[in-house]
């Protein structure tokens, strides 16, 4: 029979997978910060124009929420990123005081080159998965999100 202290060395042992999730996370948010810094863009910046690429015409609430940033915090940087050409805002059709944001031409060409550079991460950091791998860690990682009501519903 096990002791209890043996479970608890175990773990001490090895570092918990949420541990090693947030080193990930914050080496990924350290390298796209270095990414896009050389086209006038912070990572928080360039998370908001990703996020809306994927759902197109959000609300300033919506996209705060998706972006990980405060409501006041995502109107500071919409006027930002309105001022600089890559977004543009305009009313609800069904509700007039609220703004729909929606990339322009010029967010989709800045967001697109920074893609690139992303996409050189991810090769990196994922080069020692097969194609099968990737894709069941990929599934795994949203299933993770999924369960913990985090978004991304089509885990």
């Amino acid at each position: 029979m096990r002791e209890p202290s043996d479970h608890s060395d175990s773990v001490a042992a090895h570092a918990r997978v949420s541990y090693v999730i947030a080193r990930l996370d914050r080496a990924i948010r350290r390298q796209i910060a270095d990414m896009v810094a050389p086209h006038g863009l912070t990572a928080t910046q360039y998370t908001a124009l990703s996020v809306l690429r994927m759902g197109k015409g959000l609300s300033n609430a919506q996209l705060a929420r998706r972006s990980y940033v405060t409501p006041q915090s995502m109107i500071e940087m919409l006027g930002t990123l309105e001022a600089k050409g890559l977004i543009e805002r305009s009313p609800a059709p069904d509700h007039g005081r609220i703004l729909r944001t929606e990339l322009t031409p010029k967010g989709r060409r800045l967001l697109s080159r920074c893609d690139e550079a992303l996409d050189r991460i991810e090769t990196e950091m994922t080069r020692e998965l097969s194609p099968e791998e990737l894709e069941s860690f990929e599934h795994m990682l949203r299933s993770c999100v999924h369960m913990l009501h985090a978004g991304l519903t089509d885990a």
